[in-house]
């Protein structure tokens, strides 16, 4: 069945340029399980042979990316946190995706969203307990759009000089996706180290506010 969607999804991409790349990337950053790998990459590919703008398949991939971030955002806030838990697992969000999810948002705040854009499994998902837990709608969206961008672009990058010098890739969806992550693991580690001096920072820092408890 992925096999087969991720087919479809590919063929979006060719057909529907710029329209394309926006409804895919608004419905990865929703609950829907499509790849990013397999949206960007062959649209930076294509955008080298001329077909698209390179700038502008990117621009597409961080707008369309909002969008979905924001629809989330919405219906998390209107449906709340217990028809969330109840039904999510009807529609790809298990209830250990969303544990994971609302911690990462209860610990990291807004720069957790902006790094969550740069790592599997919580990207697509953060959006959710951000609206459950009320965020700040603007710090969230100017952090979104910047991850997202950062993102776009790396995949977009990263499409181009892996399809560029391997174009049978556009004929094998999956192999490209593995090829794209393996080639982007040291960007990943590079992003977790981030998160973790990030989270010792913060860490030290209340530390030091804490008041002192006497004996």
């Amino acid at each position: 069945m992925l096999h087969g969607l991720i087919k479809i999804w590919f063929q979006w991409v060719d057909q529907w340029g710029y329209f394309g790349v926006f409804a895919l990337m608004a419905m990865e950053s929703s609950i829907f399980p499509v790849p990013s790998e397999v949206v960007m990459a062959p649209a930076a590919f294509w955008a080298a042979q001329g077909r698209m703008n390179f700038w502008g398949v990117i621009l597409a991939g961080t707008l369309g990316s909002y969008a979905g971030s924001a629809i989330s955002y919405w219906v998390a806030q209107w449906l709340g946190l217990p028809i969330i838990r109840r039904y999510g697992k009807y529609f790809f969000f298990s209830p250990s995706k969303l544990t994971l999810a609302e911690n990462w948002v209860r610990r990291y705040g807004v720069f957790g969203i902006f790094v969550a854009r740069l790592l599997p499994v919580v990207r697509h998902l953060v959006s959710i307990p951000a609206g459950i837990f009320k965020m700040p709608y603007w710090g969230f969206s100017i952090t979104t759009i910047l991850g997202s961008g950062l993102w776009c672009t790396v995949l977009s990058w990263f499409g181009r000089e892996v399809i560029g010098g391997s174009p049978q890739l556009l004929h094998s969806p999956e192999e490209m996706v593995r090829v794209i992550k393996a080639k982007l693991l040291w960007f990943v580690a590079a992003v977790v180290a981030l998160i973790g001096l990030y989270a010792v920072m913060v860490c030290a820092k209340s530390r030091r506010t804490s008041p002192s408890v006497s004996g």
